[in-house]
């Protein structure tokens, strides 16, 4: 199976147990995706989307896609351009973020639509978010969007994390029309419903699953922390329980390592239920270490152990 998956990926500073020193990494919410999704399904072609500077740090950075195992031949270079950069403060499991974008080369990944088409062209899934919108230009939305319009109707199914991001936002209305342009184009949607609730006023998941599948979506699994995941798939619906988990380290990338999980399960055949255990299972997990990118074997991972 094949994935391409859109979207930015930075430079990370994150803090170390030493007061004042920081360790670099690299992460985005959908490049954690698709670390996850390369270590979760080795056998299938995991592609990043994206577009980096011409310096050193964004060959580092290629490098570092390059060896977990994620192709980058749609890797593209754009002159006088850097890559992005946020700092992290950490307090009882929950991250700040200080941000960098200005400069960022993924700001120009859709500037080219026509090498967009040929970097996901024959793809199973293409997967993208509201982050990789947010980022672009306003002008540059649009484009993006038909270049998944069409990949879908070549037969690529389109995934989405609408990942309501509002500092990356012009307005709030600005967000949440974008956000519900991005689902007419998607065929499975996987929002969080704290973030739902708060700029759609939704009352309950149930409301978030049906505005998203009124939009076009055909599979929608609605993300709940730790009151569990409500999917819909078609005419099935149902829920899948989280297990709790005793202390939370890093709540990082616990969304973004959910959707591998997800997408990992989709890629084995199993059932949306199956996907969804699995991928609460790998979440669970996560956020039981610091950082968004954990060294996690997922064949080891038990109930127990490891979810949301």
């Amino acid at each position: 199976m094949r994935f391409s998956i859109i979207g930015e990926c930075m430079a990370e500073l994150a803090p170390t147990d030493t007061t004042g020193e920081f360790r670099l990494g690299f992460a985005g919410d959908t490049f954690n995706t698709a670390w996850y999704l390369a270590r979760c399904t080795p056998d299938a072609q995991v592609s990043y989307v994206t577009a980096v500077g011409d310096d050193a740090i964004s060959g580092q950075m290629t490098d570092f896609m390059r060896d977990a195992g994620i192709d980058v031949s749609h890797v593209q270079t754009a002159s006088n351009r850097t890559i992005g950069l946020y700092m992290i403060s950490l307090k009882d499991g929950e991250r700040s973020f200080a941000y960098w974008r200005g400069q960022s080369a993924a700001r120009t990944l859709a500037d080219d639509p026509s090498a967009l088409t040929r970097a996901v062209a024959g793809a199973d899934m293409i997967y993208f978010s509201g982050i990789t919108l947010g980022v672009l230009p306003s002008d540059r939305r649009e484009p993006l969007l038909n270049v998944l319009r069409q990949a879908r109707a070549a037969g690529s199914t389109i995934a989405f994390d609408p990942n309501l991001r509002p500092k990356l936002w012009a307005s709030d209305i600005e967000m949440t029309t974008a956000i519900m342009q991005a689902a007419t184009v998607s065929d499975v949607v996987l929002p969080s419903f704290e973030d739902e609730s708060d700029w759609f006023d939704d009352s309950d998941p149930q409301a978030t699953a049906d505005r998203y599948l009124g939009a076009g979506a055909k599979t929608v699994i609605v993300k709940n922390g730790a009151d569990g995941v409500l999917y819909v798939e078609g005419s099935t619906r149902g829920d899948v329980p989280v297990e709790p988990v005793a202390q939370v380290v890093d709540t990082t990338a616990a969304g973004d390592s959910f959707n591998a999980g997800v997408f990992a399960g989709m890629a084995k055949g199993k059932t949306i239920a199956e996907a969804i255990a699995d991928a609460c299972t790998l979440s669970r997990a996560v956020v039981q270490h610091r950082g968004a990118l954990v060294l996690i074997e997922p064949d080891n991972l038990s109930q127990n152990d490891a979810a949301s």
